[in-house]
This record gives C-alpha cells, sequence and structure tokens, in this order.
C-alpha cells in the first residue's frame, strides 16, 4: 500500500505532471488553476493524484475560482482527500487573492466615476454571501480618505447608524461619501429600503455639508449606480 501511495505523490509525477516543478522552470503563469491547488494541498488520495482531485474540486464549482472562495471548510473536507489542514489552505489562499485584488484597487484612491467606486467596492463586497454596508469617505477632490464598513448584516438587509456614519465624516473631515452595498442574490434592483436609507443619509448630511455623491449596490460581476440613473 506504502508503495501505492507513493505513485501518487508529486515526487514521482512525470515533470509536466509536477506543479512545483513547473512553476519554478516555467514560471507561475504556466499552471493550471488545478495545478496551483495541487501545490496547495500537496497530495492526493491512494485513487487519485492531487491534481485530479484539484479539478474535481474545481468541476464542483464549474471552474469558477469565485465560488470556489465561497466554499467552506467543512464543504471543501467532503471531498475525500481534504483534510481539514488542506480546506484551510485552499481557504486561506482564495482570501489572499481576494485582498490582492483589494489592495491594488486602493492605489486609485480618486474616484472619478461610478465605475471607479465599483471597482474599490467590489473585492470587499462583491462576493459575499450575507449583506454589508460601506462608507468611501472623501475629500474635496474626490481622494478616499477613509473606507469603513458601517453595517454588517444577513441575507437580506443590514441595519446603518447614520450619526456614527456623520461621526466618522466628521472625524476624517470628509466632504463627500459614497455608499455602498451588495446584494448577495444578484439583483440589482435597489429596494425601498435601500431608496430610503440614502435619502436619510443626504439629507442628514446636507446639514453638516456633506455630500453623498452615490450609492453603489455591488453584485459579483456589476453594479448599479444611484447617481447614475439619476435617482440621487
Amino acid at each position: 500500500m506504502e508503495d501505492e501511495h507513493k505513485n501518487f505523490s508529486i515526487k514521482n509525477w512525470s515533470e509536466d505532471d509536477r506543479p512545483r516543478e513547473k512553476l519554478v522552470i516555467k514560471g507561475r503563469s504556466s499552471l493550471s488553476n488545478a495545478e496551483l491547488i495541487a501545490i496547495l494541498i500537496s497530495s492526493g488520495s491512494r485513487e487519485e493524484s492531487a491534481v485530479s482531485l484539484s479539478k474535481r474540486i474545481l468541476a464542483s464549482v464549474e471552474n469558477n475560482l469565485s465560488e470556489l472562495g465561497k466554499i467552506s471548510i467543512k464543504d471543501l473536507m467532503k471531498f475525500k482527500g481534504i483534510g481539514e489542514a488542506k480546506a484551510v489552505s485552499i481557504a486561506a489562499a482564495l482570501e489572499l487573492g481576494r485582498r490582492r485584488g483589494e489592495g491594488d484597487t486602493l492605489s486609485r484612491k480618486r474616484i472619478s466615476s461610478s465605475k471607479d467606486a465599483y471597482q474599490m467596492l467590489q473585492p470587499m463586497i462583491g462576493d459575499l454571501s450575507h449583506e454589508e454596508f460601506w462608507v468611501l469617505f472623501l475629500s474635496n477632490s474626490n481622494k478616499v480618505l477613509r473606507k469603513e464598513q458601517v453595517s454588517k448584516g444577513g441575507l437580506t438587509g443590514t441595519l446603518v447608524d447614520i450619526r456614527m456614519v456623520l461621526k466618522t465624516a466628521l472625524e476624517y473631515n470628509a466632504v463627500g461619501m459614497i455608499l455602498g452595498h451588495n446584494h448577495p442574490s444578484g439583483t440589482l434592483k435597489p429596494s425601498q429600503a435601500d431608496i430610503l436609507l440614502t435619502n436619510k443619509l443626504k439629507t442628514a448630511a446636507q446639514g453638516l455639508d456633506i455630500q453623498v455623491l452615490d450609492h453603489i449596490i455591488v453584485t459579483e460581476k456589476t453594479y448599479f449606480s444611484f447617481a447614475d440613473d439619476g435617482i440621487l
């Protein structure tokens, strides 16, 4: 049995099937998603190689890494050959990838359009399974002074403390705000609660000479802008 198990270890694969060696020799871009995941999990089971196991995991989410990032540790462990340590490695790597995307957006600190706002918000909340409400606090030249989560809710909504939002705006001397929250359902249509909250924040902020410039509803692939749609 031990010899059979060794046959499926990375060290005994042919050169083209050795993800670690392939990455070193040919570069990381030469590896498929399955090969990259195979490096993370190191070995498969006695019945299949790490690459084969990785392909099976990816097939379960139609080879979509964003969807893979949503799978829980418990669900990853349902695959034969994936224990807790391997499941945690996969989850950690995907979270690093998500944070890298978030970090890339931070270099674009001036917001000049709804698309700019979406590109900053999407890596943070675009693929979450629950709703989160964020605010981008802006200077008079539309540079982002701070981005902050002000509410975290369930599948259908969040509660936002308007006073705390305005307190943060004053602390950072913000003159403008862009509101943003995600719809896990994927729908882009604002709810009546979304519209009511936007109007309340806009009215309250005006009393402090702070403008609500937009409210962005974020989904995984696209967004809705209150300002672009003329309802702000």
